[in-house]
């Protein structure tokens, strides 16, 4: 990890500085997540490469526009980096409605249902992992709008890489229909959704060990599959 003092100037608080202890004294799992990731990614990839080619060629002829989305969003420290997804909405639904999706949302296309219900939309992100920008288990990014709106503790979460999945994106797996119906989606979140989230992602740096991360892995397996 960054010595304290060379963190962006608005992780150098009381509130990260407890959160940035803890983790200082991890750093032999910090190693065996970066392995256990590397090793993960490659093996999933020998086994999906077709599926993921077939899901390609459904979105590609469901609706028109690339098969891939990318997103610029936020992970360690603050940095910038593109998430890859399958596209599960129009061509420019960033334009068309809020930063986040609500249920029964008109931009998401007949393939995009599919692959949402199941977050087979996110297996691309398994070469976000082998590029070092993500890891399979971490708080799930958000845009830099989010963030900037963040309480000064919840930039903890952003003293580990992003992940494809967490406690958090569990719990909340059915975050579209709790935005269902609301007028202002975006204050919404932010003053409710957000908060309880941050709860499970802070308990999880907080409480952080290989151990922790293996046991998500095999409970996010559980819960697609149930």
């Amino acid at each position: 990890m960054k010595s304290f003092q060379k963190l962006p100037p608005q992780f150098q608080c009381a509130e990260v500085k407890e959160y940035y202890d803890i983790l200082c004294k991890k750093q032999g799992s910090f190693v065996l997540k970066r392995i256990l990731d590397i090793f993960a990614s490659v093996i999933l990839l020998v086994f999906l490469i077709i599926p993921i080619a077939i899901i390609a060629i459904l979105v590609k002829t469901d609706s028109k526009g690339p098969v891939f989305y990318r997103q610029e969003r936020i992970t360690t420290y603050g940095k910038k980096f593109r998430i890859l997804k399958f596209r599960t909405m129009v061509t420019g639904a960033d334009r068309l409605g809020t930063l986040v999706t609500t249920d029964s949302d008109s931009r998401v296309t007949k393939t995009g249902r599919i692959l949402r219900k199941y977050r087979l939309d996110e297996l691309p992100q398994i070469f976000n992992v082998l590029s070092g920008s993500m890891s399979i288990v971490g708080t799930r990014p958000e845009v830099q709008h989010y963030v900037d709106m963040y309480e000064p503790e919840y930039l903890a979460t952003l003293l580990m890489p992003a992940g494809i999945t967490s406690l958090a994106s569990i719990m909340y797996k059915d975050e579209e229909k709790l935005l269902k119906g609301k007028i202002d989606v975006d204050r919404v979140y932010v003053e409710k959704i957000l908060p309880e989230k941050m709860k499970f992602n802070l308990s999880y740096v907080k409480n952080f060990s290989f151990g922790s991360d293996i046991k998500l892995m095999f409970k996010t397996v559980k819960e697609v599959f149930s």
